[in-house]
């Protein structure tokens, strides 16, 4: 029975076994010769090429997933087996220190377009009368500051006033003559010359210095007063210096006691004391001048600013330090994903090497994840076959695990370099189900016949009557009673033995299969 449907399904086979039985029916009724032939008529029909092959059921996307950074796992959200879909978060390393340093980012770049709004905004004129205010404070803050120098500058010359008419003056005989002459013997004649020529100058010093200050206000050129006090002080100090030098040469005597000498040291030392405080008041004095006149400059400068309003530069400036500030938090999302493993595909957890708490490093592989529901072949081609392969063809596929089931399916890939297997050269191919069936697995072994060819209403005959000689085809032809041997050019040739004759033979001929003798 099976024989018999066989049959009935290849109807070229039961044409030919139809031939092959008459000529020996004929051969046997015919009381035999010298020769009887095995002949075919040669007649239009359908053909078909196929290529046999073995392939194995493959997942159309097969991924291997691991973190690109190293770091401790804190989350783990699946298991082999889990059905997962794409962007499905599948595990995490800790990455806290991430999450604090992006929150950081975000608020500069809200910081940052605070600014640019303000910039873009413009000055309101509330902030313009506020800076005039600023600026009415530190013009009041120069004005006491002049002052307060004006009383510096006049402590000053009070002070080197008393230091030599009253501190001094009681070691000279008229001292605010022409020629004052000191009163106490001084050792060195050079040092005793010096101080009597330096009081008579101090004296002109000091009625001039007089009238300078006499003259001095706040609106006075300050800067010139600063600089002649300084120099009359520093005088006063040269010659305190030469004093002092001259008093330590005294020793007591019939007409110095020891405590006149000791009087006249410390009168000396508070001289000096005096002196040198009102040269520290006046350069404090002058610097707090010359700071409220700095915060005046930059309070003016502001206001200047703000009515001016904001200039284009500015805006561009702050435009780019926005974009700085979401670059850094781009920076910091690309660095927590690479913390995190998604799927990229749908389909299931094959593998999985991780646990919570376990040190990975980077780029190691942890998870693995096959497509299910898109399964596909791969079959390798024989170099002799792979002229006959196209993209497209079609193919009957069995399967192991289904036996006597029929699938078909197409070629959708076939590789353009070579694979070596034993060293025999071969072609990988994959094809695609027509149909998708939910009990196909992964790893399954298929069989495949691939239709290379089909071709319809061409002359067929069977290959053995085809003789290969000198590189030409040629058939035997019944013509008459007599044979001749005709050339002929082939085409596809059958999986069941059947070739296609493309030219040499014309519908109806008869062909000799066989000879028999």
């Amino acid at each position: 029975m099976k024989i018999l449907r066989w049959i009935s399904t290849h109807p070229i086979w039961s044409l030919l076994i139809f031939i092959l039985v008459s000529t020996a029916l004929v051969s046997i009724f015919s009381g035999g010769g010298e020769s009887n032939y095995n002949t075919v008529l040669a007649e239009k029909g359908s053909i078909k090429q196929e290529v046999s092959v073995t392939g194995k059921l493959m997942p159309v996307e097969d991924v291997d997933l691991a973190f690109e950074k190293s770091g401790k796992v804190s989350l783990i959200y699946i298991k082999v087996g889990d059905k997962v879909f794409p962007s499905q978060l599948l595990a995490k390393l800790d990455n806290s220190d991430l999450i604090a340093q992006l929150a950081e980012f975000e608020a500069n770049v809200d910081s940052q377009k605070a600014k640019l709004a303000e910039l873009e905004r413009g000055t309101r004129p509330e902030e313009i009368l506020i800076q005039e205010t600023k600026v009415e404070s530190a013009k009041s803050s120069v004005e006491d500051a002049k002052k307060n120098l004006v009383d510096k500058l006049n402590d000053a010359y009070t002070k080197g006033d008393d230091v030599i008419r009253n501190k001094i003056d009681q070691f000279f005989d008229g001292p605010r003559t022409s020629n004052p002459q000191i009163n106490f013997a001084v050792l060195d004649v050079q040092l005793e010359n010096k101080l009597n020529t330096t009081r008579k100058y101090i004296e002109t010093m000091l009625i001039e210095w007089k009238d300078s200050v006499d003259a001095l206000s706040p609106i006075s050129d300050l800067d010139s007063y600063v600089s002649m006090t300084n120099t009359n002080l520093d005088k006063i100090k040269s010659f305190l210096s030469d004093i002092t030098l001259a008093l330590n040469d005294l020793s007591a005597g019939v007409s110095l006691s020891q405590t006149t000498i000791d009087t006249y040291r410390t009168s000396v030392s508070t001289a000096r004391t005096n002196i040198n405080t009102a040269t520290v008041n006046v350069s404090a004095a002058d610097e707090k001048l010359r700071g409220a006149e700095s915060t005046l400059s930059l309070e003016q400068n502001n206001l200047a600013l703000k009515k001016a309003g904001t200039v284009e530069e500015q805006i561009t400036a702050q435009e780019a330090a926005v974009k700085q500030a979401e670059a850094k938090v781009q920076s910091a999302l690309a660095q927590i994903s690479k913390t995190i493993i998604r799927s990229p595909i749908s389909g299931t957890v094959t593998s999985q090497d991780i646990k919570v708490g376990e040190i990975v490093t980077a780029n190691t592989k942890i998870i693995s994840i096959i497509s299910e529901d898109n399964l596909e072949i791969e079959a390798n081609i024989p170099e002799v076959d792979i002229g006959k392969i196209s993209l497209g063809n079609k193919a009957k596929i069995t399967l192991d695990a289904f036996s006597g089931e029929i699938f078909s399916g197409s070629i959708v890939y076939v590789d353009p370099a070579e694979t070596i297997i034993e060293g025999v050269t071969t072609y990988k191919i994959k094809l695609n189900f027509d149909e998708e069936d939910s009990r196909i697995r992964s790893g399954m072994t298929a069989d495949i016949d691939l239709i290379t060819a089909e071709l319809s209403d061409v002359i067929i005959i069977p290959q053995r009557a085809v003789i290969t000689r000198d590189g030409e085809k040629l058939v035997n032809v019944l013509i008459d009673g007599e044979i001749r041997e005709i050339v002929i050019k082939t085409g596809v040739r059958s999986f069941e033995g059947m070739v296609e004759v493309i030219s040499g033979l014309e519908e109806g001929e008869e062909v000799v299969v066989s000879i028999n003798k």
